[in-house]
């Protein structure tokens, strides 16, 4: 069997017009599939290339800049010149998707709203992603993801009852949100085959984290029962005992949804045997918080997992980053990779998360220069040479050697 090596979603171009993280990884996931992502940047740069955490460089770049901006062309333009508007205008009519994640109404100020682009391109699949969606009080308010959650309600679904409300740490409504947005232009792109049209895609993220409550939110609407933290902490309220994490004699275990009676053969503790029913977690929760909270101190994290597994209780460790690098499956799965910087070096990274037998994702280019590809770009749109050289002296539009110049000097 040959695999094709330009990757599924190979022809299309997308225009990123994005910052932050869930714009940047949804463009970041359509280049990791083989779409031609062209990164549209003002002279300044994405907000990434500049703010990162704690301002932590590799290779002279944001970390969090080269990590969701993989797979990538920049063209450095001014939108607020004409010349710049017009130069993008006209990579607009080329382009299969546009993505952008100004604040409501930002985009359409400035030209390069979906009306607009649609215009001059039927074809086109226009998303824009939000913190609230277009329609509603909240629209014109930023969005970003601790306040997301915050508005969510999942906050109150983590800790014991007198604990501030907990937010997770995984960026997940930024993340989210950007998966989401790769789900809506492929379906969008699908459509358009069959119908040769373009639509607008919106995705906004408090709706993405709502989503991601489905079952607790059902649970919620059709009874009026909502998430009670207990007086024993617990990983989520509505999950009944022993769900949660436990210090071990080296470490930490997290334990999983699981009948009692067999995290009684675990521990050899007949009253948690009594507790046959799955249910009873959560009728006792307190209870058997209280008695199990301090019972696996006695032994290391990996004696734990062997006995668990012995006894159908599904558990694991709680790693650190160090750990999850030295993880024997990560290792072997090869989920720590490498993708190209532009000086020669190689940055680690990890691995897309799709696996496709015939057209298997890539990672073929890493995070650009700030205009790196804007000279070539325009000559490719049809510039004269004399004509790019006008707009790099007024500003217009930027290249990176011109930046790298205006650098040294």
């Amino acid at each position: 069997m040959t695999t094709s090596t330009d990757g599924a979603l190979a022809g299309l171009r997308v225009l990123d017009a994005t910052q932050m993280l869930a714009g940047p990884l949804a463009a970041t996931r359509l280049g990791d599939l083989g779409a031609d992502v062209i990164k549209i940047e003002p002279p300044s740069g994405e907000f990434n290339r500049t703010h990162g955490f704690e301002d932590i460089k590799v290779a002279g770049e944001m970390s969090t800049f080269l990590a969701v901006n993989r797979n990538k062309r920049s063209f450095c333009v001014d939108l607020k010149d004409p010349d710049g508007l017009a130069a993008f205008l006209e990579l607009a009519k080329t382009a299969d998707v546009v993505l952008q994640n100004f604040r409501h109404g930002t985009a359409g100020r400035l030209g390069i709203g979906y009306e607009a682009l649609s215009t001059l391109n039927p074809a086109l699949i226009y998303c824009s992603i939000s913190g609230y969606g277009s329609i509603g009080p909240y629209r014109d308010r930023p969005g970003q993801d601790l306040v997301i959650q915050g508005y969510s309600g999942s906050m109150f679904s983590v800790g014991k009852v007198d604990d501030v409300p907990l937010p997770g740490a995984l960026w997940a409504a930024d993340t989210m949100t950007g998966y989401q947005a790769v789900i809506g232009i492929l379906a969008a792109l699908h459509h358009r085959q069959t119908t040769g049209r373009g639509q607008h895609v919106e995705v906004d993220m408090l709706s993405v984290v709502l989503d991601t409550q489905l079952q607790e939110y059902v649970t919620y609407l059709n009874t009026g029962r909502q998430p009670e933290r207990t007086a024993e902490w617990s990983a989520h309220s509505f999950i009944p005992a022993p769900y949660g994490v436990y210090r071990t004699s080296d470490g930490w275990l997290a334990l999983a949804m699981t009948t009692l009676p067999r995290l009684g053969n675990v521990l050899d503790d007949d009253w948690l045997r009594t507790l046959t029913e799955y249910n009873d977690g959560a009728v006792h929760k307190d209870a058997v918080y209280a008695r199990i909270r301090h019972a696996f101190e006695e032994r290391s994290t990996a004696e734990w997992i062997e006995l668990c597994d012995q006894h159908g209780v599904w558990s694991g460790p709680v790693l650190d980053y160090q750990g999850v690098a030295d993880d024997p499956h990560i290792q072997a799965a090869g989920m720590i990779v490498e993708q190209p910087h532009r000086d020669g070096s190689t940055i680690r990274t990890t691995r897309v998360p799709i696996q496709l037998s015939e057209t298997p994702p890539s990672i073929r280019r890493g995070a650009p220069a700030l205009g790196a590809d804007t000279h070539d770009l325009l000559l490719e749109l049809g510039y004269s040479k004399a004509a790019v050289e006008r707009m790099l002296a007024v500003g217009s539009v930027v290249d990176a050697d011109a930046r790298a110049m205006e650098a040294a000097s």
